[in-house]
């Protein structure tokens, strides 16, 4: 490997990587990370695997008792594209530098199991984790070697980057496409892990130097480390897993009260009757109702915080009936069961907070009822600490029956580290921007 890490602090990361990406993306069942070496060999060598349960609440570990990717791994030779063998993922993300995504295996020509055993089942995404060679200092003359295709011709010459590892993840069948939302946040944990990768190598160097400085320089590398290894963490993308973690709780807990009940779902029961009287509907425009079809089950399969879904509909769906409307005139009366059934939809998003769905439930104290509710369905436009902390100690109380209960603490709780972590790296950051501004002449540390 370019970067010099020792084996368990680099299978910690890739773990880190494989839970957060299996948690957080419910279509993945599977994960696994491979580290490329050094030059010309580029061994592609598994590190972490794991398999996610049915549940989703647990992660099996171990490789594969099979494969050439096992230690001690596969050369660069034994795995870029050649005459006479099948094509590999694993060879297009290393010498390309850029990512494979298997959405139909069928058509997949570089699909293993479809070449050599002709089977059609592998949805998998390939990433691969880049670093700059200014990071690395390989940017400069050297004895670099570089890699060469089966041709002789030189690869990564003209690149900023090398490829230090591959995340690959596999998804359930027709639940990955090119460019969907699942690939970009892997994509963002690949720059992430690199990171990570990289500040764990410039912190040991730094070691091997730290008796020849002094304690004032020591202390601004050890910053500089730390500052590396969260840089390209993206707020934006903790506040989403919050939310989409917040979703899906507001969803169970839907479900509980559905069943305390014994009542059905009111914002599928509207949406099917909303896409009943499109299918009914004459006069043409197919075009425009099989969009609101497919943008009123996309509705369904959101979960949103009432105000934002009553947003939602007005914007995407409200707005399309109106157009569909004045394409396609109806009389007065089927009008205004689409507006009632609409107003249904609407309602039904305040299910989980409403008096009426919450008051006979008493399975849970009734202060804890109110401040769960609170918490599930107040807005999410920003990051909030305080009430994390406070969602976090609800859901360590076992009288809240809600599947994921323990899984979803878990999770929040690690958001909120890695929050905390990006707040402390701004405030590094600005104190290293001040010295290096300054020549070095604010010695505060």
């Amino acid at each position: 490997m370019f970067v010099g890490i020792e084996r368990a602090v680099l299978e910690k990361a890739c773990v880190e990587v494989i839970e957060t990406i299996l948690y957080c993306l419910p279509n993945t069942f599977k994960g696994t990370i491979y580290r490329i070496g050094k030059p010309p060999d580029l061994i592609a060598e598994r590190i972490a695997s794991g398999i996610i349960d049915d549940r989703r609440e647990e992660i099996s570990w171990g490789l594969p008792a099979k494969s050439g990717y096992n230690p001690p791994g596969k050369l660069w030779t034994a795995y870029r594209d050649e005459p006479g063998r099948p094509l590999e993922a694993m060879s297009w993300c290393v010498e390309k530098q850029k990512s494979w995504t298997a959405q139909d295996p069928s058509t997949n020509v570089r699909s293993i199991p479809l070449q050599v055993e002709g089977k059609c089942d592998d949805f998998h995404h390939m990433e691969p984790v880049l670093v700059r060679k200014s990071d690395l200092k390989l940017d400069r003359p050297s004895s670099f070697e570089y890699p060469s295709d089966y041709n002789g011709n030189i690869i990564w010459k003209d690149t900023e980057h090398v490829v230090v590892a591959v995340i690959k993840i596999h998804f359930y069948p027709f639940t990955i496409k090119v460019n969907s939302h699942e690939t970009r946040v892997i994509q963002k944990l690949s720059r992430s892990l690199g990171t990570e990768l990289l500040s764990y190598h410039l912190r040991r160097d730094s070691m091997k130097t730290m008796e020849q400085l002094a304690e004032e320089r020591l202390a601004a590398c050890n910053i500089l480390a730390h500052s590396l290894r969260n840089a390209t963490t993206k707020s934006g993308l903790i506040l989403y897993l919050v939310k989409q973690e917040l979703g899906y709780l507001r969803d169970q807990w839907e479900q509980i009260l559905r069943e305390h009940r014994k009542e059905g779902n009111g914002k599928a029961a509207a949406i099917s009757e909303l896409n009943g009287m499109l299918d009914a509907m004459n006069g043409g425009y197919e075009d425009l109702r099989g969009e609101l079809v497919d943008v009123q089950n996309k509705f369904l399969g959101l979960s949103l915080p009432p105000e934002k879904g009553e947003n939602w509909v007005n914007m995407q769906i409200v707005r399309r009936w109106k157009d569909l409307f004045g394409r396609c005139p109806q009389d007065d009366h089927k009008r205004e069961v689409v507006w009632k059934t609409i107003d249904k939809l609407k309602n039904s998003l305040h299910f989980g907070h409403n008096s009426e769905s919450i008051a006979h439930y008493d399975k849970i104290p009734e202060d804890l009822k109110t401040e769960w509710i609170d918490l599930l369905y107040s807005a999410d436009d920003h990051f909030d600490a305080s009430a994390l902390d406070r969602l976090i100690t609800i859901l360590n109380n076992p009288s809240l029956e809600i599947r994921s209960r323990e899984k979803s603490r878990k999770t929040l709780i690690q958001l909120k580290a890695l929050a905390e972590t990006m707040n402390e790296l701004e405030q590094n950051t600005n104190f290293i921007l001040r010295d290096v501004l300054n020549g070095g002449e604010d010695k505060r540390v």
